[in-house]
């Protein structure tokens, strides 16, 4: 199940009608909006974003440099596109850091959403970083709340303050206290959830957050709750004042209107998504990342930071030579395949993969994985000079190509057109100008 997958193959179709008309009249792109506006709707997004979202698109897609363009489908994408990601919040927000240390991430949310894993999550992500966090036991009502915050900080590699079930701020007080003491630069607080919003809850956590100052206070939210999360993240918002939130279960069945909705009507960021059970499981959240995943143009950036964890020091130093001599060749692209499934999930991978993220999709797993075995057959089914060369094949090349991959002459077509995709993103995105290099990782 890829991500948002039922509204990604949504717009996909409604994208490639779009894309086969050589010319759109107002009428058609007027239709076409109609038909994203049900999309979003079915995908959970929150009644009045949709409308807006719809209304700013619509507005710049009757004006006559796209009824006039070339390409004016290609056109009406883009557009969508820059929506989708000003709607999400346009750039990633990072963690605000105190002046002087430490600085306190206060952690709330609702029972059951995965606020205690995510504190592992996020310890053990700033480990990685350099950062010395300590997770703080301030859910003092939940049945072992305290034990299970124990073990995720042990299988992450770092200390737990808990002083058993005495009050929260007094904990809260004294874990800011040793922080200083003994020189953990982040003090991250799993403070108590509730089943629903109430007046209790909220007087304790507006008490933490007086006696501890945060710097973060990061709501974690169940995206799989969809319209419910938006509810829950506007009440929180309203009493404490969040600074950002952490969506879970992303790689659930998830339909993504939470994610589209909650920056729009909360005016907060979402800094983190959770997608899956693991503690290497979270992601910092880019919108244009995201809005990429959702049109199905894949998303290459993350793909490379997955890779980074994934791949040698050495192996990585020579792929970051070729993306930035743009020397990546068809037989650089064939040792990608066989790094994928070191990099975790391979759907959701494949769906970052340009050309092959609108295939991605509920229960289409198993095509997917053959589709990935008869793109390397027609590639290892290539001279070694066809690989670093591929301008050079011909169309009888590729007769001789498919007869010995056991593939057709659209599938190579389809390869190619794909690998070429591939190249322009690397080489849009390790230019030295300033968009090119926003947000690479090396």
């Amino acid at each position: 199940m890829g991500l948002f997958s039922s509204l990604s193959e949504r717009l996909s179709h409604i994208f490639s009608k779009l894309t086969k008309r050589g010319k759109l009249t107002e009428l058609e792109i007027k239709e076409a909006m109609r038909e994203i506006r049900i999309a979003l709707l079915e995908a959970d997004v929150n009644l009045s974003v949709a409308k807006q979202f719809i209304r700013a698109v619509s507005e710049k897609a009757v004006g006559v440099d796209i009824l006039e363009s070339l390409t004016p489908g290609q056109q009406v994408i883009k557009l969508v596109n820059e929506e989708l990601i000003s709607l999400m919040g346009s750039t990633h927000t990072k963690l605000a850091i105190a002046p002087s240390p430490p600085t306190v991430i206060m952690m709330v949310g609702l029972q059951g959403a995965g606020k205690t894993t995510m504190c592992g999550k996020l310890a053990k992500m700033l480990a990685k970083q350099g950062k010395k966090p300590m997770l703080v036991a301030c859910d003092i009502y939940r049945p072992a709340a305290i034990k299970q915050l124990q073990i995720v900080g042990e299988r992450a590699g770092v200390s737990v303050f808990e002083k058993g079930t005495q009050n929260p701020v007094k904990t809260a007080k004294q874990a800011l206290a040793e922080a200083k003491r003994l020189g953990y630069d982040t003090l991250i607080i799993d403070t108590a959830g509730r089943l629903h919003i109430n007046a209790e809850l909220m007087k304790e956590l507006k008490d933490v957050k007086a006696e501890t100052k945060p710097n973060e206070i990061l709501l974690t939210v169940d995206a799989m709750t969809g319209q419910d999360a938006v509810t829950v993240a506007t009440s929180f918002n309203e009493q404490l004042d969040i600074s950002g939130v952490i969506l879970t279960k992303l790689d659930g069945d998830t339909r993504g209107g939470a994610a589209l909705s909650i920056r729009a009507v909360t005016g907060k960021p979402i800094k983190f998504t959770g997608i899956g059970e693991k503690l290497e499981d979270i992601e910092a959240f880019h919108p244009d990342r995201m809005a990429s995943r959702l049109l199905g143009m894949g998303d290459v950036l993350t793909l490379i930071e997955k890779a980074q964890d994934a791949m040698d020091e050495k192996e990585l130093k020579k792929l970051e030579k070729k993306f930035k001599e743009q020397k990546f060749t068809l037989e650089d692209y064939l040792a990608q395949f066989d790094s994928l499934k070191k990099m975790g999930n391979v759907e959701d991978l494949m769906g970052m993969i340009p050309g092959l993220a609108k295939k991605v999709g509920r229960g289409k797993m198993e095509i997917d994985e053959s589709r990935l075995a008869r793109m390397k057959a027609i590639i290892q089914s290539m001279t070694p000079k066809e690989r670093k060369n591929p301008e050079t094949i011909k169309a009888s090349h590729k007769k001789r190509i498919a007869n010995g991959s056991g593939t057709s002459i659209q599938e190579i077509n389809q390869l190619l057109k794909q690998f070429e995709q591939t190249k322009g993103l690397m080489k849009q995105f390790s230019g030295s100008g300033k968009r090119g290099r926003r947000g690479l990782p090396f």
